[in-house]
């Protein structure tokens, strides 16, 4: 975890312990290894559930309150901080309320706060399905989260990338591609996290989406929300 966020640990921590103190809402995380299905799972969940469901809508917001475009806080989604080799300079001034170390810069770690700002607004906003962003750790504080991974053999994995992305036609350029993600993932959330991804220690639930169809995995988290928590899903 880098300095800065350090700084705003205990903030972050209190914030999100007294907002969710008279919070009945459930929050589902979910961590995925590339090509394994987890954007799948998470709309399949919060459709089931009745809960709002959040991947690439949360750039969109976060880069609003982040003060940059959306295609700049896409570019720089999930990946590794860069500013070990500088920071981002821009020609436009930020308010005095903003996150940034200066009025021409923008640091990575403004842009992850910004983000985790963001979902913690939506926990207390209402159920949902929460896909990536390390929001399993954003959320630590947050008694009512169900964290969940989702990962699958490489070649399954490969096979499904084939099918839905014209830039990895073949099962060697996929597995490639799911190998380069995945780093990216990997390095992002243990940079940010006291946490190991994909670790099972890591999670509430872990699932290979090779063994069970989406709808059973479906089934089984539902089970699983019931017992850990009774008041939640009674309508389902």
């Amino acid at each position: 975890m880098s300095y800065a966020m350090k700084d705003n640990k205990n903030t972050t921590q209190e914030t999100a312990a007294a907002a969710a103190g008279n919070n009945n809402n459930i929050v589902i995380t979910i961590g995925r290894s590339f090509g394994s299905g987890g954007r799948v799972l998470g709309r399949k969940l919060a459709d089931a559930f009745g809960f709002s469901y959040y991947d690439k809508e949360l750039l969109s917001e976060a880069a609003k309150r982040a003060g940059v475009s959306r295609e700049f806080f896409e570019k720089n989604d999930e990946r590794f901080p860069s500013f070990f080799n500088g920071i981002f300079s821009f020609a436009f001034g930020m308010s005095p309320t903003s996150y940034f170390t200066g009025p021409t810069a923008i640091s990575d770690d403004s842009l992850y706060r910004a983000q985790s700002d963001f979902i913690h607004s939506l926990a207390e906003k209402d159920s949902c399905v929460i896909v990536g962003r390390s929001s399993d750790y954003v959320l630590r504080d947050f008694p009512r989260t169900v964290n969940i991974f989702v990962h699958a053999p490489l070649d399954v994995c490969a096979r499904r990338i084939m099918d839905r992305d014209p830039d990895a036609p073949t099962l060697e350029k996929a597995r490639a591609k799911a190998a380069r993600i995945n780093k990216l993932r990997s390095n992002y959330y243990n940079f940010y996290t006291d946490k190991t991804w994909g670790a099972a220690s890591s999670y509430d639930l872990t699932f290979d989406t090779s063994l069970l169809t989406m709808d059973q995995i479906v089934e089984v988290v539902a089970h699983y929300i019931r017992l850990r928590f009774p008041d939640a899903l009674k309508a389902k």
